[in-house]
């Protein structure tokens, strides 16, 4: 027995479509906006249709999963190779350089609080009186640059 009411609107091509703007981290609404429909019609295609909410999902792992590493790299810093095309003695050379990005301490911040939120959320002890009261985001400050400091010293050393 079919349910009466209009015919979907769902092409198996979505999928495809859906998985790859899901990549490029789309929400429903922007899905609905890019095949034309409503919000609540991207709802239905996931609740029902297997291949469309894989989709869906996959390309929003990979996508929430590729932030998450540049996060993490941003929270403990990164070193990256760059190339750059240079003129020496009459001819173009390839040369390559490390160049180190130190901690982000707001990317510090965001991580812990989220990974953590027991440890460094933003709440506020029982009773202040009782606790350290130290600033939370001063230590981080200060650490960060405790490693920029050992970093420096260490590519100086080397």
């Amino acid at each position: 027995m079919t349910s009466p009411g209009r015919p979907t609107l769902y092409k198996p091509d979505y999928a495809r479509q859906a998985h790859d703007h899901c990549l490029l981290g789309a929400t429903n609404a922007e899905l609905a906006a890019l095949f034309e429909v409503a919000p609540r019609t991207i709802d239905n295609w996931i609740a029902n249709n297997a291949e469309f909410a894989q989709a869906v999902r996959e390309g929003r792992a990979v996508a929430d999963a590729h932030v998450a590493r540049c996060l993490y790299e941003r929270a403990v810093g990164y070193d990256r190779t760059v190339e750059r095309v240079v003129w020496h003695q009459g001819q173009e050379r390839v040369v390559a350089s490390t160049v180190h990005y130190p901690p982000s301490t707001g990317a510090c911040i965001f991580w812990l609080r989220n990974r953590r939120p027991d440890l460094w959320g933003n709440r506020r002890p029982a009773n202040p009186a009782n606790e350290d009261d130290r600033d939370w985001v001063a230590d981080l400050e200060a650490a960060s640059e405790r490693a920029r400091h050992a970093s420096r010293a260490a590519d100086s050393a080397a």
